[in-house]
């Protein structure tokens, strides 16, 4: 095991126990809110990337906040706010409330992620860094898996998604009593705290970070695409003898494999990128990316064999996912001065917002077109892979010419 600090550990161990819960509704929520609550896939999508809308606020009191009182506060907010959208979404029955619950939630994840990130890279150092955001990563992918597997179980028992946001919910207030006794705050002592306003203006005439925020919008863009497009597409365009798309135990099972295969590969995948640099590890995960849409078409277009295409494009994403997430908080957190630490991260969460604002709408707007569009759609991703490389390449430059 590698030598990192407690608290990041601790810290992991909170995560994984907050990702069960959040892997109970993750992937079957586009599921429910179509085939049981009765609304439209675009409507879907829109609701699910408003949240986006309520990310950009959370992330920015978040990076500012965390950075000026603290990471603690900021984290224990984000937890309560998470808990209050999992108990609207568990009384959802209609569009108005889904998009209430979609922008509590987003308010939550933007609350959460820059103070959380921060944390980690207060306590850590150089490489060290980037094996400490794996580890993390691979908690979250744990307890995801965790959660996948029980509430497909809990589906196929009982039918009550109604029933998986609760749990998520209670998740969250587990995570809010660790936060409390158990995190201490890592907020560096001794420096003045930076202003609201002048931290952003400061992070964004760093021009490695503008092109890195470039990059990173399209990466979570295809990520945002596994969460909420795949279900709905296993779901309702793949061919089967006796049924249209794969049933939910079908899925449930598929995604339980994709997240074994995450968090199978974190750490090989970890030792064989530690040669590479941030930005050539993210062209490797590019690759990945391009691949697994690939293969996602074939799943849609062949007639035998849809189930092995499948896992294979969900174990390519699997791999493109081990190797951009912590590659790219390493980055951010190489590129942030130590002052700075919660706005950068803060802006790098933003990319996630805006990548959710744009890929679930889209998604669901191109599986209400016809089925050879819903085919394509996935080729199409793939063949923004080349701009996501040329990109890349122009920031390793600047983080060259920097050094």
């Amino acid at each position: 095991m590698p030598q990192l600090p407690r608290q990041v550990w601790i810290l992991a161990l909170g995560r994984l126990l907050s990702e069960i819960g959040s892997g109970f509704t993750i992937f079957y929520a586009p599921i429910f809110f179509v085939q049981q609550v009765g609304l439209s896939a675009t409507s879907v999508g829109l609701a699910l990337g408003s949240a986006s809308i309520s990310g950009v606020a959370g992330r920015l009191i978040s990076g500012s906040y965390a950075d000026r009182w603290g990471r603690k506060p900021v984290l224990l907010l984000s937890t309560l706010v998470g808990a209050i959208a999992c108990f609207i979404f568990a009384s959802t029955q209609d569009f108005s409330t889904l998009v209430i619950g979609c922008l509590v939630q987003g308010l939550g994840l933007g609350l959460y992620w820059p103070a959380n990130e921060a944390i980690v890279a207060d306590l850590t150092t150089g490489e060290e860094r980037r094996i400490a955001y794996a580890f993390t990563r691979l908690a979250d992918n744990i307890g995801m898996g965790v959660g996948i597997i029980a509430g497909g179980l809990l589906i196929s028992s009982t039918g009550g998604y109604r029933w998986l946001f609760i749990i998520d919910g209670i998740s969250f207030c587990v995570f809010f009593l660790t936060i409390i006794f158990v995190i201490a705050e890592t907020l560096p002592q001794g420096k003045e705290p930076t202003k609201l306003v002048g931290g952003y203006i400061t992070a964004l005439r760093d021009r490695r970070l503008l092109v890195y925020v470039m990059v990173n919008i399209i990466l979570t863009v295809y990520i945002s695409q596994t969460q909420t497009t795949l279900p709905l597409y296993f779901s309702n365009f793949v061919a089967q003898a006796n049924a249209r798309g794969f049933n939910p135990q079908v899925i449930s099972t598929l995604f339980a494999w994709h997240l074994l295969m995450t968090v199978a590969c974190q750490i090989p995948i970890l030792k064989f990128l530690h040669r590479f640099s941030h930005a050539r590890s993210l062209m490797i995960s590019g690759g990945f990316w391009a691949l697994g849409f690939a293969c996602i078409t074939l799943t849609g277009t062949v007639v035998s064999y849809q189930l092995w295409w499948a896992s294979l494009g969900l174990g390519l994403f699997a791999l493109a996912i081990v190797a951009y997430t912590p590659t790219a908080s390493a980055l951010i957190a190489d590129l942030a001065p130590a002052t700075l630490r919660g706005v950068y991260t803060s802006i790098n969460s933003l990319c996630w917002a805006v990548g959710y604002a744009v890929g679930p709408p889209l998604g669901g707007w191109a599986l209400d077109q016809s089925p050879q569009f819903a085919h394509n759609f996935w080729l199409g991703l793939a063949a923004t892979v080349p701009l996501v490389w040329a990109i890349l390449w122009w920031l390793e430059r600047l983080v060259r010419r920097t050094n």
